[in-house]
C-alpha cells in the first residue's frame, strides 16, 4: 500500500452517541486528529480509514458466546455495568471499528515500520465478558490475526498505560509467541492484577527521571531476549501528572520521552512498531486530546529520522 508520511489510522466512526459528562471523553478521539491536523503534525494524505473488524476475527481470543452476545445486544445489565457503558448499536460500531483500526495499524506497520492509530488500547477487555470502559481487546485480536495471517511468530505487546493490562495478560496467559509487558501503578485499578510474562508495579507519585529509569532497564532486555516480530505498543497517556485517575507524575516532555524511546528503540533495531493511544482521564476533553497526540509527534520524528534519513 502506497503511503504519504507516516500512516495514522483513524475514523470518525471511533466516536458514538454518549452521554456527555461521562467518564469516558469519547469526543477526544476526534480531537487527536484534529490538533495533529491543526498543529501541522500531519497532512490528510497520511490519514486510512480502517474497516470494522471481522466478528470471526474477534472469536479468535474472546469466546463465540461472549461475541454473539456483545454484537447482538444480549449482555447482562451487571455485565454491562462492569464495563462502564450501556449497550447501543453505536457502541458496538465504535468498538469494531476501533478493534480495525489497531488491526490496520499493524498491519501497516509490518510494511512500513512504524503505523499509529487515533484510538485503542482496550486491554481490560477478557475472553468471556469486557471491563473498565474495554469491550473487545484490540491489542489481543491484532496479535491473533497477524498469526493467522502468518505475517509474524511472536509478538511484545508493550503496555504502559497506568492500569495493568489485565485482560490482556490473560488472553496470552498460556501463550509463548505473545510476550505481554505492563508498566503501571501498583495501587490501581484493577484491584485484582492478573499476571503478565512481566509487570512492574510503579510506587504513587513516581516522576518523569525514574519512570524512565525503569524503562530503560526493561525494554532493551526484552527486546534482545524475546526478538519479537512487532510490537504492539499502549501509550496511555494516564501516568500523566494531571490525570484524574492516574497517581503518577509524568509531565508532557516525560509522556514524549517515554514514547521516542520506545518507538525509535523498535525501529533501530529493526523492529516495526504499532501504536495506539490507550486510556487518559481530563474533564478537559481539549487537554486530553491534545495529550493523546504526544505518540503520534514522537512517531513522526522517528519517521523523519529513521525511515525517511531526514
Amino acid at each position: 500500500m502506497e503511503i504519504n508520511g507516516l500512516p495514522i489510522i483513524h475514523h470518525d466512526g471511533y466516536v458514538c452517541e454518549f452521554p456527555i459528562r461521562h467518564r469516558f471523553a469519547m469526543r477526544k478521539f476526534h480531537g487527536v486528529l484534529r490538533f495533529l491536523k491543526t498543529d501541522n503534525v500531519i497532512s490528510m494524505k497520511q490519514v486510512l480509514e480502517p474497516s470494522a473488524i471481522d466478528p470471526d476475527f474477534l472469536k479468535l481470543v474472546h469466546t463465540p458466546d461472549y461475541v454473539e452476545r456483545f454484537l447482538s445486544g444480549n449482555t447482562s445489565v451487571e455485565e454491562q455495568r462492569l464495563t462502564g457503558f450501556q449497550w447501543s448499536t453505536g457502541i458496538v460500531s465504535r468498538c469494531r471499528l476501533e478493534t480495525g483500526g489497531t488491526l490496520l495499524a499493524g498491519q501497516l506497520a509490518m510494511e512500513h515500520g512504524i503505523a499509529c492509530s487515533t484510538g485503542g488500547g482496550t486491554h481490560h477487555a477478557f475472553p468471556s465478558h469486557g471491563a473498565g470502559y474495554c469491550l473487545l481487546n484490540d491489542l489481543a485480536v491484532t496479535a491473533a490475526v497477524l498469526f493467522k495471517e502468518c505475517q509474524v511468530k511472536k509478538v511484545l505487546i508493550v503496555d504502559l498505560d497506568v492500569h495493568q493490562g489485565d485482560g490482556t495478560a490473560c488472553i496470552f496467559s498460556d501463550n509463548c509467541a505473545v510476550f505481554t509487558f505492563s508498566m503501571h501503578s501498583e495501587k490501581n485499578y484493577p484491584l485484582k492484577k492478573q499476571m503478565s510474562d512481566m509487570d512492574v508495579g510503579l510506587v504513587t507519585g513516581i516522576t518523569d527521571k525514574d519512570y524512565l529509569a525503569h524503562l530503560h532497564s526493561y525494554l532493551p532486555w526484552l527486546l534482545e531476549s524475546f526478538r519479537p516480530d512487532i510490537v504492539l505498543y499502549d501509550a496511555g497517556v494516564d501516568p500523566h501528572e494531571k490525570d484524574e485517575l492516574g497517581k503518577l507524575n509524568l509531565t508532557d516532555n516525560g509522556l514524549f520521552q517515554r514514547d521516542f524511546y520506545v518507538i525509535n528503540l523498535c525501529v533501530s533495531r529493526g523492529i516495526p512498531v504499532a501504536t495506539v493511544i490507550g486510556g487518559g482521564y481530563d474533564k478537559d476533553i481539549n487537554m486530553l486530546a491534545l495529550r493523546h497526540t504526544i505518540v503520534h509527534r514522537a512517531a513522526i520524528k522517528v519517521w523523519q529520522s529513521r525511515i525517511m534519513g531526514g
